[in-house]
């Protein structure tokens, strides 16, 4: 029937109920059309924000300096280095040869400086800088773009990563029990009782942290999240009848973890990825806040509100900052909530 089908896809009466539920939480389906609008705009931010412009015709030739590198002589200037399209000299020689350019929506990067600033750095709102900027002339509106794709970014990589690790972790000990669970929760209470923001101070004063060195660091902590829950749904299933005829079967272990207990577990386990996403962000903007996340001068919403506190005198960046992260968090929030609904047994719809 068509009615059971999407884009090719066979959907049970199980999965329907389910996404009838999840529709039916108004504001969390919302919330997730917001969300993923507000990520695809940002995920694109080298075409939204952006210091290079996206096309330039030069002498009846096309240019695409946001995609590719371009010296100053390709437009008769003097230096070999690439060419600045904010100077006024660069822009002269384009004028000169008929030639025009298409600026982003936000004629910014992320670190670009605006040296024209009518009033001293940090500036307030301007037809300009739409957001302000900061202490360093940078354009606000530009930082948030891209330290919101980042944000998201990071949350997300860390949670399909200790997802996995975790279901695998509680799988393994629910499924065998006995000493490899007794053993293992002993590990995990020895491995949650180290102090990981001290470990982070100590490990940033030795190498320089970046993106994927904070992701691997927090990925030998975050997977914990998951085990309990995995663990509880194997203990409850691995003595189920079906599990029973398969192992009488001779089916292997591992294709009766996969195959038959696991289904039952990734119920529980996707209610828990939103709020685990929720963690994942919520960790790089405290890390950053307090100075050990990513890399100086890389575009991060932590940075902006550490900024927001050490300059009181301009408010309007502690509260971008903390506007921006209250929707996000909210809007996650709103789908964990949603998702809940969609796989709560207990909901039915009239």
């Amino acid at each position: 029937m068509a009615e059971d089908r999407f884009i090719g896809v066979r959907i049970t009466p199980l999965t329907r109920r389910r996404l009838r539920n999840f529709v039916a939480n108004r504001r969390g389906f919302w919330s997730l059309w917001l969300f993923l609008a507000l990520f695809a705009v940002t995920l694109p931010a080298e075409f939204i924000a952006n210091d290079k412009p996206l096309v330039v015709a030069y002498d009846g030739a096309l240019f695409f300096p946001a995609m590719k590198a371009y010296a100053e002589t390709a437009f008769g200037g003097d230096f070999e280095t690439e060419a600045d399209y904010r100077d006024k000299e660069v822009q002269r020689l384009i004028a000169a040869k008929n030639g025009w350019i298409l600026w982003p929506l936000v004629p910014y990067g992320y670190r670009t400086i605006n040296y024209d600033l009518p009033s001293p750095a940090p500036s307030p709102p301007s037809t300009e800088n739409w957001l302000g900027t900061d202490d360093q002339a940078r354009d606000v509106t530009a930082r948030l773009i891209y330290g919101f794709r980042i944000s998201v970014l990071f949350g997300a990589i860390l949670t399909v990563f200790s997802s996995i690790v975790g279901v695998m972790a509680g799988a393994v000990q629910g499924y065998f029990g006995g000493w490899v669970d007794l053993l293992f929760q002993r590990f995990m209470e020895i491995w949650s009782g180290l102090p990981v923001l001290f470990l982070l101070i100590i490990l940033a004063s030795i190498v320089e942290p970046n993106f994927w060195w904070l992701l691997g660091l927090l990925l030998l902590f975050s997977w914990m999240g998951l085990v309990g829950v995995v663990r509880a749904e194997f203990l409850r299933a691995r003595n189920f009848d079906y599990v029973r005829a398969a192992r009488a079967l001779g089916l292997s272990d591992v294709r009766i973890m996969a195959r038959h207990v696991l289904p039952n577990a990734m119920v529980a386990t996707l209610t828990f990825l939103p709020f685990a996403l929720i963690g994942g962000i919520t960790a790089l903007t405290s890390l950053d806040f307090l100075g050990f996340g990513l890399p100086p001068g890389s575009a991060s919403l932590g940075e902006l509100l550490s900024q927001g506190k050490s300059n009181l005198q301009a408010p309007w960046l502690g509260i971008t900052a903390f506007v921006v992260l209250a929707v996000m968090l909210s809007l996650v929030v709103f789908i964990g909530e949603a998702v809940r609904d969609a796989f709560d047994p207990r909901k039915t719809l009239r």
